[in-house]
């Protein structure tokens, strides 16, 4: 599958790791409960880390662990639900996370400006056919009145 990395289409080479999944090698992301328990044994993986974290999920509990993690998705279980972009900020602003910042779930493609604005660097749609429509909104605006992340 692929997704939008910095402004381009690339090829994704993450793999989601459920609770209950047995560890394998190669990038993959875990839940923040995974990570928080599992920590230890997720720190000598073979390949990439990064977590999962979802709009009840606090930012702040992996601030110790950032230098760790490569990747951050926002799971986005709805689209009205809008604690995700506070959790990006935070991520950029108040921790200085540097790495990829990922929307994945069911955002709406008109929101990828706005999370581009808060720190989202990549975007990884529903439906693979949303790539192109994705990829024109993040240039939907070209003048800004506030600061940004970006």
């Amino acid at each position: 599958m692929q997704l939008i990395k910095d402004r381009h289409i690339i090829d994704d080479t993450w793999r989601y790791l459920a609770d209950d999944a047995a560890p394998i090698d190669g990038d993959i992301t875990v839940s923040l409960a995974r990570w928080l328990n599992d920590k230890a044994q997720l720190l000598g993986h073979q390949g990439k880390l990064g977590v999962r974290i979802g709009p009840s999920d606090s930012a702040a509990d992996l601030a110790d662990d950032l230098a760790h993690l490569q990747l951050i998705e926002l799971d986005f279980p709805d689209f009205a639900d809008g604690r995700l972009f506070s959790q990006a900020w935070l991520l950029r602003c108040r921790y200085h996370y540097a790495g990829e910042i990922r929307a994945t779930g069911h955002y709406m493609s008109d929101q990828v400006f706005y999370l581009s604005r808060v720190g989202v660097n990549a975007f990884k749609p529903e439906q693979a056919g949303h790539l192109a429509v994705e990829l024109s909104h993040l240039n939907d605006f070209t003048v800004q009145y506030q600061k940004s992340v970006n």
